[in-house]
């Protein structure tokens, strides 16, 4: 339990929520502000992979650079309960065809219309997670 009295969840705990959920959102800088965007995503490993447009907001601005990962889960009843991950780590362009063969073996399916093959891998360094239990 941390301060607050949520249960405070281990690495492998927060890897099996992630990849639970199929929405979760990348906060980035983009001209020197913070930027969030909801993303289809995939977790595979240690990293989470993200499909988008080579021409996108998202492309141009987090590639190469650290960002935040974020995805939950909350209960709509009057129990209130759920689950909060925070991953961090290294945009990269995925570009080597090895690496794009288990890219495209995730199925990614994005949410922009005009998204290309072009796939975010962000590299997870840091990660921790919060659970409520109503």
């Amino acid at each position: 339990m941390d301060s607050a009295g949520l249960e405070v969840l281990s690495e492998e705990e927060c890897l099996r929520l992630l990849a639970k959920v199929p929405v979760g959102r990348i906060v980035f800088t983009d001209r020197a502000l913070p930027a969030v965007q909801p993303v289809a995503f995939a977790v595979d490993g240690q990293s989470v992979f993200i499909l988008t447009s080579p021409r996108s907001r998202l492309a141009l601005a987090a590639t190469g650079t650290v960002v935040a990962f974020e995805a939950d889960e909350f209960s709509g009843t009057l129990v209130r309960s759920g689950w909060s991950v925070v991953a961090v780590g290294q945009a990269r362009r995925v570009v080597r065809e090895t690496e794009l063969a288990q890219a495209r073996r995730l199925g990614l399916r994005p949410w922009a219309p005009d998204a290309q093959e072009y796939y975010l891998q962000i590299g997870i360094e840091i990660i921790s997670g919060r659970r409520l239990l109503g």
